[in-house]
C-alpha cells in the first residue's frame, strides 16, 4: 500500500476542488484550497521525498479559456519532477508522446476512451500502440446510481457511461493498460470517509496496480481504507492533507508509508 501524491490544477492554479461539483460552463468547481505555490513547488517536494507514481490532473477542457495556463502548470510540474508523476487531462493517442517526452512516466486517461457512454476499444487500442501499454493508465473514477452500482464517469466526471465498476471489466481493460486510477467522485474533495463498497470491489481485483482516491480525511479514514482493501490498493489524499489545507500531516503519511514491515507481535500505526 503506498501513498500517491497529487497536484490538481483548474484555472491555472493548483487547487483542491469537490470532485461532483466541476463544470464545464464557467469553469467552475466549488474549491477547498487555492495554492500560493505553483505546480513546480509539489512537484520538487514529492521528489525530494521520493514519491513516485503520483498524478497530475489538468481539470480544465481543452476548450477552456484557461487550458493553456493549466497545460503550461502541468508541463512545468513534468520537467521539475521527469519520471516522477503521471498526467492526465485531455490526454489521446495523438498527443500522449508529448507529455512523455516532456517526463510523464504515464497518461491517464478517461473521456478519449469512454465515449458516447461506452468503451471505444479502436481508441484505447491506438493509446497502448502510442503510448506503449505500459505507459498507459486507465482512469475508472466512478459515480454511484439508484442501482446501488458504480459507474465511469467521464468529462471531468460530469458524464455517467453504462461501463459498471466490475472485475471483468477491470480484467479486460488490464491487457491495455500499466494501472488504474479510480477516484471515488461522490467522496471526492469532502474528506468524508472511503466509499466502501468500491474499496471492496477494487481490493478483489488481482490484476494491474491499483491507486484509489476520494473521501480519506482522517487517519482513523485511513486504517479503515487498509482494512478493507486488505493492503492491495494504493491510494492518495488531496483535500484533507495539510499541504493543501487539511488536517493529515503529510509528514506524518511520509513516515507510516516509508516504515518498514512490523516485527512479528508489533503494533503498526495502520492496525
Amino acid at each position: 500500500m503506498r501513498f500517491r501524491p497529487c497536484i490538481d490544477i483548474h484555472n491555472g492554479k493548483v487547487k483542491q476542488i469537490v470532485g461532483g461539483s466541476l463544470k464545464d460552463a464557467g469553469d467552475q468547481a466549488q474549491e477547498n484550497f487555492t495554492s500560493e505555490y505553483d505546480s513546480t513547488f509539489y512537484a520538487r517536494r514529492y521528489r525530494k521525498d521520493g514519491l513516485k507514481g503520483g498524478h497530475i490532473i489538468i481539470l480544465n477542457p481543452v476548450s477552456s479559456e484557461y487550458y493553456k495556463a493549466s497545460n503550461e502548470q502541468a508541463l512545468a510540474a513534468l520537467g521539475a519532477y521527469p519520471g516522477g508523476m503521471q498526467i492526465g487531462g485531455g490526454i489521446t493517442a495523438e498527443n500522449a508522446s508529448r507529455y512523455l517526452d516532456a517526463g510523464a512516466s504515464h497518461v491517464i486517461v478517461t473521456s478519449y476512451v469512454f465515449r458516447d457512454g461506452k468503451i471505444q476499444w479502436d481508441n484505447l487500442k491506438r493509446l497502448a500502440a502510442a503510448a506503449g501499454r505500459e505507459h498507459v493508465v486507465l482512469d475508472l473514477s466512478c459515480r454511484s446510481k439508484e442501482d446501488g452500482c458504480f459507474y465511469v464517469v467521464t468529462d471531468r466526471w460530469q458524464k455517467f457511461t453504462d461501463v459498471k465498476l466490475e472485475l471483468s471489466v477491470m480484467e479486460e481493460l488490464g491487457g491495455y493498460c500499466d494501472e488504474f486510477l479510480v477516484h471515488g467522485v461522490d467522496a471526492e474533495g469532502k474528506a468524508s470517509g472511503v466509499m466502501e463498497g468500491m474499496v471492496r470491489t477494487l481490493a478483489a481485483y488481482q490484476g494491474r496496480p491499483v491507486t484509489y482516491a476520494g473521501g480519506i480525511g482522517t487517519m482513523e479514514d485511513l486504517r479503515r481504507f487498509k482494512k478493507l482493501s486488505g493492503g492491495k490498493l494504493d491510494f492518495t489524499i488531496g483535500s484533507a492533507l495539510d499541504l493543501f489545507g487539511g488536517q493529515i500531516p503529510y509528514e506524518e503519511i511520509l513516515r507510516l508509508t516509508r516504515r518498514p514491515p512490523c516485527r512479528p507481535g508489533a503494533h503498526s500505526a495502520f492496525s
